[in-house]
C-alpha cells in the first residue's frame, strides 16, 4: 500500500515532537552537574540560630510630643493693642517684651496720683506744723483740751489720706507697667491671636499661646500589664527611652519621669510621660512618634527572630533545621519581644536552628537547603 507523501511527513514531525519532549522531561527530573538528586529535591530555606543571652525587653508604643507647659498669653489690664514684639514660630526668652498696650490713659492715671499725693502730703505737713504750734499754747491753757484733739485727729486723717494716696500711685504704676506684655517663660510663639488696634479685655483676651518645648514631654498610654515591671525598674533607676520621629534614623534620648495615679478603665491602660530635652528643636509639641520602653530585664534568655515562630491547631511551634538538614517541628512556648526577637520561654536551646523563611513548603522530616549559608 502506497502511503501518501504528506501523511508520511506529518508523522516524521509528530515523532520528531515527541521526541524532544521527552528529551526535555528526563533533563527537568536530572540533577544539575555536581548535585545529588536529594539535594535538588530539598526545599531551600533561611535560618538563623538561637541565642542565649541577657535582654531588655522592650515595648513599642505610638506616643504623641507635648509642651512641657503651655501658657495663653492675656493683658492684665484692658486697653487697645500697640503693638505686637515677637515673631510668630519663634523662640522668644522670659521676661522679653512680646506687645504693649496703648499707655496713654495709663500714663495720665499715675500723674494724677502723684498730684494727688503731693497735694495731701502738703496737708500732712500743716496738720503737723499745727499740732507743734498749738501743744504748748494748750498746755498754758490758751486754748482747751478739745480743740487739741481736733488739730491731733486733723493730723492723723492727713497721715491716712497720704498712705492712700501711696497706696492709689503704686496701683497706677504698676497698671502702667502691665501694658508692657512680657513672655511668661522661654519658649515658642504661636500666631497672634489679636492684632494692633483690638480692644483687649483685663485676664480674658488672650493674644498668643507659648509653647514650653526645652524640654518636651512625649505621652503614651501602657497597658496596665506591663504597669508593675515598669513601676519597678523605675523604682531602682531611671528609666531610658528612645524616640523615634517617623523616618528618623536615630532615635532621640528620654526619660521616663511620669505615671499617672489611675487606670483608664475602658481601655485598660495608663498615661505615661517621657522627658526630652529638646534643645535642637528636633521634636514638635502635636507630633507622633514611636516611643521603645524597657519593661523588664530577663537573664540567659533563649531569643528568635520573630519571624520564625508559627502557629497550628495545637499550638505555636519552631521549624528546627537537625545535623542531617532535615527539619523538626518542635512545639515552644513563646515569651515577650523585644525588638525583632522573640523569647522562647521553653521548648528551645541556645545554639539551635531555626527557619526563618521558607516554612510554608515544610513538614517535619523534610529536608532542606539552607541558602543564606548558616550551618
Amino acid at each position: 500500500m502506497k502511503i501518501p507523501a504528506r501523511n508520511l511527513l506529518l508523522g516524521v514531525g509528530a515523532l520528531a515532537v515527541i521526541g524532544w519532549i521527552a528529551h526535555a522531561t528526563l533533563q527537568s527530573r536530572s540533577p544539575a552537574p555536581g548535585t545529588t538528586g536529594a539535594a535538588a529535591r530539598a526545599v531551600p530555606v533561611r535560618v538563623e540560630v538561637a541565642t542565649r543571652s541577657d535582654l531588655d525587653v522592650n515595648l513599642d508604643i505610638i506616643g504623641r510630643a507635648e509642651a512641657f507647659s503651655t501658657v495663653n498669653v492675656r493683658s492684665r489690664v484692658s486697653g487697645q493693642l500697640d503693638s505686637l514684639a515677637f515673631t510668630p514660630g519663634k523662640h522668644v526668652r522670659l521676661d522679653e517684651v512680646i506687645a504693649k498696650i496703648d499707655p496713654t490713659l495709663f500714663a495720665a492715671q499715675v500723674r494724677q496720683a502723684e498730684g494727688n499725693l503731693a497735694r495731701d502730703h502738703a496737708s500732712l505737713t500743716k496738720a503737723q506744723a499745727d499740732l507743734v504750734r498749738y501743744e504748748p499754747v494748750a498746755k498754758l491753757g490758751f486754748i482747751s483740751k478739745a480743740e487739741l484733739d481736733g488739730y491731733r485727729a486733723v493730723l492723723e486723717v492727713a497721715k491716712a489720706t497720704v498712705q492712700a494716696d501711696q497706696a492709689a500711685l503704686e496701683l497706677a504704676r504698676t497698671q502702667l507697667e502691665y501694658t508692657t506684655i512680657k513672655s511668661p517663660l522661654d519658649g515658642v510663639a504661636g500666631a497672634p491671636l489679636v492684632y494692633p488696634g483690638a480692644q483687649i479685655t483685663a485676664d480674658t483676651t488672650d493674644i498668643v499661646v507659648i509653647n514650653q518645648t526645652h524640654p518636651i514631654h512625649i505621652t503614651f498610654a501602657l497597658p496596665e500589664a506591663r504597669l508593675d515591671n515598669v513601676k519597678r525598674t523605675m523604682a531602682e533607676h531611671p528609666v531610658k527611652v528612645d524616640i523615634r520621629p517617623p523616618g528618623a534614623a536615630e532615635a532621640i534620648a528620654g526619660v521616663l519621669d511620669f505615671i499617672d495615679n489611675a487606670v483608664d478603665p475602658t481601655t485598660g491602660t495608663i498615661l505615661l510621660k517621657a522627658r526630652v530635652e529638646n534643645t535642637d528643636d528636633r521634636l514638635t509639641p502635636g507630633q507622633f512618634l514611636t516611643v521603645t520602653l524597657p519593661t523588664a530585664h530577663l537573664t540567659n534568655a533563649v531569643s528568635v527572630p520573630i519571624e520564625s515562630l508559627q502557629n497550628s491547631a495545637t499550638g505555636p511551634f519552631l521549624f528546627i533545621v537537625k545535623d542531617d538538614n532535615t527539619v523538626e517541628q518542635r512545639p515552644v512556648t513563646p515569651g515577650p519581644t523585644t525588638g525583632r526577637r522573640l523569647v522562647i520561654a521553653q521548648g528551645l536551646e541556645g545554639g539551635e536552628r531555626v527557619v526563618t523563611d521558607g516554612q510554608l513548603l515544610l513538614v517535619a522530616g523534610t529536608r532542606v537547603n539552607l541558602i543564606n549559608g548558616n550551618r
